[in-house]
């Protein structure tokens, strides 16, 4: 048998302290700001931008590794600053630590192209506009040799052979097609959020993307087109605008519909301040405003531009400038998660887009701001212009919602009676009867409303019904109706499913405090707790407390759980207390609570809507679909599948080979 080798380490022999040689400390930089030739694409595209370009040209060969060229038309590099752009920590960007405090550019950090030049051959190609010599000055990296040359005024930088210098890191890198997609989607990034400017690649020869620039469309437009452009028309056709203010945060953009969730996070864009980040505050927050509409594990579509103080964060954390950090991650995730769920909240029955014959308004206009990046926060927030268009969301005009509002909710014996949502009209939709062990819709007065008597010709107004009139019930689970569109398809288990879970939170959200009341433990549970959770735990007693948790030190190294909420008494006091410290932590606010009652109001919610099989009158059908025009997230049921679908006159003229 072989013996097991020992564990105790060898002495080593003590080594002198010296300083690194510039170049290695050059080259240690590249290894931090260069993984791959995207890399050297993005922080090149970022110079040109802040160089005011409004054209980029990006000329490619080999995926990037042996040439990587970007031109630009922007001011260009002066002959005699030339040699000093080379430097490290040389840089126009910033001066002082007042302005290193609020970086307004896309880069900074003053190391980027002496890293580069470090591991590869560069050379620079520039031209000021108001050169006196008239023409261009070519530096070449390498050699410092500096010599006439000519192009028009703007930059050029070169980089050839990249990696040479280490050549071990060469081999780490992937095949041509696969870098060549690395450079594609670095400049797609910088393309959605400055639609001002245009973008072309090449490669080998050959233009393989390209993205012009907007410079005759109003911002709303131009912001849209571009999308569309680099994301796909689908992406803007299902996606919802999102312009929201939350004191000094504005969050502008698009967020995908539930149903056209993703099982990759590829079509995630964050901006902040016009810098595309990777923050795992925002991913976070959007990700919480998805998790009671999304499907099992699906990745929600968004492309978003968070503008704020840039002294409320800190934008050079990262060597790659792809990470940030907030001065206030609390509110940062709380104005986000609250702007994206109250965009997905508004069902999309209830703002369809109009007719052909109701026409739509003309968007708002909003003056592309002279950066080029997303519009500066507006001293007056709700004059501010909206940056996208909602005109396709208009409800029918001439419609009174409130004639067709249900009056009460179905609820839980022993549970207070809430106030009604609105007045009531004159043809109320009264509610719930039990029926085979579920509440069902039930109607009494099903009058169709009439348009008032007259010179103007009655119409059935039951066209101005989002989801339209019923028409039959399909196999005893699905429900067909007739709206101006076309044909509607519901799930009604689904749908009411949906409709009991919405109203169940809603009353328990009214009864305030006294709806999750502490439990307290017969014997308190403890466990071992790592220094951060004990801290955590000091930090946010309160914050707990309000959580109807009691979570205290036990000892140093332990906490004990005095508490739980009196709803979720049944749970894993240990497991929650933990999931609850991590979040508190992470994101300064927790959600886990939240989570584990709508665990359990769905599931009371499953059992109280209406099962299939289960035979219903018109009158319960058509009740039925007003409330699901009323209802928050009702596209969707509680476990993310969709409870209706739109079939237009044209998709159904198709099927039919109709005007062919």
């Amino acid at each position: 048998m072989n013996a097991l080798p020992s564990l105790a380490p060898s002495t080593p022999q003590r080594r002198a302290i010296r300083p690194l040689p510039d170049e290695l400390i050059s080259q240690i930089a590249a290894g931090e700001v260069v993984e791959r030739p995207a890399s050297v694409v993005r922080e090149l595209v970022d110079n040109a931008l802040d160089a005011g370009a409004r054209q980029i040209t990006v000329r490619l060969a080999a995926g990037g590794v042996r040439l990587i060229a970007v031109e630009d038309d922007g001011c260009g590099i002066p002959r005699d600053e030339l040699p000093a752009a080379l430097q490290r920590h040389a840089t126009s960007k910033i001066r002082d630590l007042t302005e290193l405090e609020s970086v307004l550019t896309m880069g900074f950090r003053g190391e980027a192209l002496a890293a580069i030049a470090s591991i590869a051959e560069v050379t620079l190609l520039s031209r000021s506009a108001d050169d006196p010599s008239g023409h261009a000055w070519s530096l070449d990296a390498r050699s410092g040799e500096l010599r006439p040359a000519a192009r028009p005024p703007g930059t050029t930088v070169e980089v050839r052979e990249l990696f040479y210098a280490t050549p071990a890191r060469r081999k780490f890198l992937k095949s041509d097609a696969t870098e060549l997609a690395h450079c594609i989607e670095a400049v797609r990034r910088h393309a959605l959020a400055r639609p001002d400017v245009g973008f072309a690649i090449w490669h080998d020869g050959r233009l393989v993307q390209q993205w012009r620039a907007c410079t005759d469309l109003d911002a709303t437009l131009a912001w849209q087109r571009r999308i569309a452009d680099a994301l796909g028309g689908d992406f803007v056709a299902e996606s919802l605008p999102v312009d929201s203010h939350a004191g000094p945060l504005r969050l502008q953009g698009l967020v995908g519909l539930p149903d056209a969730a993703r099982a990759r996070t590829d079509r995630q864009f964050a901006y902040v301040n016009g810098r595309f980040v990777r923050d795992k505050v925002i991913t976070h927050a959007v990700r919480s405003a998805y998790e009671d509409v999304l499907h099992g594990q699906r990745q929600p579509s968004y492309v978003l531009f968070l503008t704020l103080d840039p002294r409320a964060v800190d934008v050079n954390v990262h060597p790659t400038k792809i990470e940030v950090r907030f001065r206030d991650s609390g509110a940062v995730h709380q104005a986000v998660q609250r702007a994206v769920e109250a965009v997905l909240a508004a069902p999309r029955s209830a703002n369809r887009a109009p007719t052909p014959q109701e026409g739509a308004v003309a968007p708002a206009q909003a003056p592309i701001p002279p950066s080029g990046g997303p519009p500066a926060l507006a001293p007056d927030a709700a004059r501010a212009p909206s940056l996208w268009d909602t005109t396709r969301y208009q409800r029918p005009a001439g419609l009174d919602w409130r004639a067709h509002e249900p009056r009460a909710w179905p609820r839980l014996p022993g549970w207070p009676d809430p106030p009604d949502l609105l007045t009531a009209s004159a043809q109320p939709y009264p509610t719930v009867a039990q029926a085979d062990g579920g509440v069902v819709p039930q109607v009494i007065d099903t009058a169709t409303p009439t348009a008032p008597t007259g010179s103007e010709p009655s119409r059935d107004r039951s066209q101005d019904w989002p989801l339209g009139r019923a028409l039959a019930q399909l196999h005893g689970i699905y429900i067909l109706a007739e709206n101006a569109q076309g044909l509607v398809l519901v799930d009604m288990h689904a749908a009411h499913e949906r409709i009991v879970y919405e109203r169940l939170k809603a009353q328990l959200d009214r009864l305030g405090e006294s709806a999750m009341p502490s439990q307290p433990l017969l014997i308190p549970a403890t466990f071992a707790a790592t220094p951060l959770e004990v801290a955590t735990a000091e930090r946010c007693a309160d914050v707990l407390q309000r959580l109807g948790l009691e979570v205290v030190p036990f000892s140093p190294q332990t906490l004990a759980v005095r508490a739980v909420p009196a709803l979720l008494a049944q749970a894993d006091a240990v497991a929650l207390a933990r999931a609850v410290l991590a979040e508190l932590d992470q994101h300064g606010g927790s959600r886990v609570l939240e989570r584990a009652r709508n665990e359990l109001l769905a599931t009371l919610a499953c059992h109280g809507a209406v099962r299939a099989n289960r035979r219903l009158t018109l009158d319960e059908m058509n009740a039925l679909l007003r409330q699901m025009e009323a209802t928050q997230r009702s596209d969707q049921c509680n476990h993310g599948r969709p409870t209706w679908r739109q079939l237009s006159l044209r998709e159904l003229d198709a099927l039919f080979l109709r005007g062919r």
